[in-house]
């Protein structure tokens, strides 16, 4: 069996895999598709495949994709070949809670004017400081990172609201709500907190009403995927003081182009799709992936973690 890997695990990491699988003829390439029309299994980071590659790996068996995202993976090649796809859901959740929680912090405790004071040499107690005990969280997409997230919030006090497709219950949330009772649920919230994924039914999804609903002085954050909505949506909201501040980490657009009017904005805080980050990463993935091919070895071909190319997710 040939697995081809489009990004480089650390040497060490490479050396595990081969003397754990010595059956296994591993190609460890960044972007590079030479051995793709003979391996069986494909571990990517799903960015860099494209439907011509799909038809040129004739004997492609199983994705593994080293991400949570498959939005931009050639779902109707891949669907029509039957391949089957298995992502690394779960594996951020630790990093990004962390940085989503860094970042209610931050606001909450206003580091960036202490920060701002200490740069220019100013002894400035008129902080404006609050608390976050006490406030209300309501979380979109309460999966591994959302679940995670709320945990972390309730060890602070606060109050967890979570928001799914069927309302269907989540750990770490104290109430449940679908996403029909969405406008219901934004006036009780200080802190409004994205983590879906890119679907039909969640582009766009949410609109003016919605950014109308929250408070004026709430704190919105996605976390999930940039097009949740229209960037022109959120400009005004933010323009109009129909929300306090805004946190984003993913972009309808990326890299940001330069020129966007969020760089110019006071209260937008912009971080380049960096939540995820963590020296553990490929550690993590690998630690999925590992089960899963002894599973396709003994010829249980249904990896942990599979992704529906017709759905999404």
């Amino acid at each position: 069996m040939e697995v081809l890997f489009t990004f480089l695990p650390k040497d060490h990491q490479q050396q595990l895999l081969r003397e754990e699988f010595p059956e296994v003829q591993f190609h460890f390439t960044y972007k590079d598709k030479t051995h793709l029309p003979d391996a069986q299994v494909l571990v990517t980071y799903g960015e860099d495949i494209c439907a011509e590659d799909i038809e040129a790996a004739r004997k492609l068996k199983w994705i593994m994709v080293a991400s949570a995202g498959i939005e931009k993976m050639p779902h109707e090649a891949i669907a029509a070949r039957g391949i089957t796809v298995s992502n690394v859901k779960g594996i951020h959740k630790t990093p990004m809670a962390e940085s989503v929680l860094a970042h209610i912090l931050s606001l909450k405790r206003s580091l960036s004017f202490i920060y701002e004071s200490q740069q220019k040499g100013e002894w400035n107690r008129k902080t404006g400081s609050s608390e976050l005990r006490g406030s209300t969280a309501l979380i979109l997409g309460p999966g591994a990172i959302g679940s995670e997230i709320g945990r972390l919030l309730q060890a602070f006090g606060v109050q967890t609201i979570g928001c799914n497709r069927t309302g269907k219950a989540s750990e770490y949330m104290e109430e449940m709500v679908p996403f029909e009772s969405i406008l219901e649920m934004l006036p009780k919230a200080d802190i409004v907190i994205s983590v879906l994924p890119s679907t039909e039914e969640t582009r766009n999804m949410l609109r003016k009403e919605h950014f109308a609903a929250m408070k004026n002085d709430a704190i919105f954050m996605n976390f999930g995927r940039g097009d949740l909505f229209e960037d022109e949506t959120l400009i005004e909201a933010l323009e109009t003081n129909e929300i306090g501040t805004a946190v984003l980490d993913v972009f309808s657009q990326e890299p940001l182009p330069s020129d966007h009017p969020y760089w110019r904005m006071s209260n937008i805080v912009i971080s380049p799709h960096a939540s995820s980050h963590s020296g553990k990463y490929v550690e993590r993935a690998l630690q999925v992936f590992v089960p899963n091919l002894k599973k396709w070895l003994a010829k249980n071909e249904e990896p942990t973690n599979l992704v529906s190319m017709e759905k999404g997710y």
